[in-house]
């Protein structure tokens, strides 16, 4: 049984390996990357690859066709769900706004609500 879970560990390292090099220079790649950490739990590796996202499209987002403004947008969203999960409020509220900015939905829309709401109370239970 210790084998097994030594072959398994080593051929998902593998699997991860060629996938990360084979996604080098695609956004999403990185995504479908950054959505298998965070289902993982592997949170800093996720918010890595969601980060790498941004830093491959380019920072003039009139440049960007359809494809790349949803693939952004997602990777803003699944960021800031990241850092609510890391407790950076103030991070994930920069990113959720980001990701409202770039595809308006009742979802992304939501998210920033929450997380307003979540530093407002944040802010009222610290003391003076």
């Amino acid at each position: 049984m210790k084998l097994y879970k030594q072959y398994v560990l080593q051929a998902l390292i593998t699997l991860a390996m060629m996938f990360l090099f084979a996604c080098e220079k695609d956004p999403e790649q990185h995504l479908e990357l950054g959505n298998w950490y965070l289902q993982k739990g592997l949170i800093d590796d996720a918010i890595t690859e969601y980060r790498e996202v941004s830093r491959l499209l380019p920072p003039d987002h009139s440049k960007l066709d359809r494809e790349q403004f949803k693939i952004l947008g997602t990777a803003h969203f699944k960021l800031a769900l990241s850092y609510t999960k890391k407790g950076w409020w103030e991070y994930a509220l920069r990113e959720a706004e980001n990701s409202f900015d770039l595809s308006p939905s009742p979802d992304t829309h939501q998210l920033v609500e929450l997380i307003k709401e979540k530093i407002t109370l944040q802010n009222k239970n610290e003391p003076s």
